[in-house]
């Protein structure tokens, strides 16, 4: 098996001992939507929050970890195996993340390993919003997910610090924190009318600036990200099965059935009334 992904939505009433879900030998990918849980190695200890992301991998002794009661945790893990890295990770050139780079160098078994935690970037969130709800079904979808494994590893298994030593200004850091800072408030007010007026106060900035750097770096334009946050949005309440297609709508900002009926079905293939039917709480997807 090369790789795998799986979306994971419970609440447990005590304490769920989670490492007892990792495979030896395989480097895993945590992106933590909600709740808190602990990683623990013989020389390292992290804990996850809410919006983080982490790397670690189970070699010579078992990987320790739980998440804690009474909470909701939403989460995706992506597994690679180590022989699938080595295929397709570029060598030799300096740029692959130095814990990555340790498993791909260990001998057989890697050593058990926890890496620092670190905070989900907007490009992550959508990332992890598109695996839970894949836009395909059929032959297509495993072509959809191939495509997404590379998409973790070029944003998750390489050293961006490095590169950013050698050609980001300090403009560009400016930028890339409005561009946070936007996105986030349109996922905090997905219901509101918003304008690109009120978002460029809000961060700080011209709206033509914003709109620009914002395409730039989410490779979508600020409607086109409101709307897809929205429909993820609409798309998880819809499984929940607390709301009705109308309560749905409303909740995310949308006056017409019509209109969200139509985006919905562009988006995720099917019309919302049928979609809880066919997404569990949680699905894998593996080769």
């Amino acid at each position: 098996m090369g790789w795998s992904f799986e979306w994971h939505d419970f609440e447990p009433a005590t304490r769920v001992e989670w490492g007892r879900s990792f495979h030896p030998q395989g480097l895993e990918v945590c992106l933590n939507l909600t709740g808190n849980a602990r990683l623990a190695a013989k020389k390292s200890e992290v804990e996850l929050r809410t919006d983080t992301a982490a790397l670690y991998v189970t070699g010579d002794t078992p990987l320790t970890a739980w998440r804690e009661a009474g909470q909701r945790h939403q989460f995706l893990t992506a597994e690679f195996s180590v022989d699938f890295l080595r295929r397709n990770l570029p060598q030799g050139l300096g740029q692959v993340r130095p814990f990555v780079q340790r498993v791909l160098d260990a001998k057989k078994p890697p050593v058990t390993a926890v890496d620092a935690v670190q905070p989900l970037t907007p490009r992550l969130r959508l990332l992890a919003s598109a695996l839970r709800s894949p836009p395909v079904s059929g032959a297509a979808r495993t072509m959809w997910f191939t495509a997404k494994v590379y998409e973790v590893a070029a944003e998750l298994f390489f050293d961006h610090q490095a590169e950013e030593a050698l050609f980001c200004t300090r403009q560009t850091h400016v930028a890339q924190e409005r561009v946070e800072k936007a996105a986030a408030f349109v996922r905090a007010n997905l219901a509101e009318p918003l304008t690109l007026e009120e978002l460029g106060q809000r961060v700080g900035c011209s709206p033509f600036y914003l709109s620009r750097t914002f395409t730039e770096q989410m490779g979508m334009t600020i409607s086109q990200y409101l709307r897809q946050v929205r429909l993820e949005r609409a798309a998880e309440l819809l499984r929940s099965g607390k709301f009705n297609v109308t309560q749905a709508a409303l909740e995310v900002g949308y006056s017409s059935i019509g209109h969200f009926s139509t985006a919905f079905h562009e988006t995720f293939g099917c019309c919302p009334g049928l979609y809880p039917l066919q997404m569990p709480s949680q699905q894998a997807d593996k080769e």
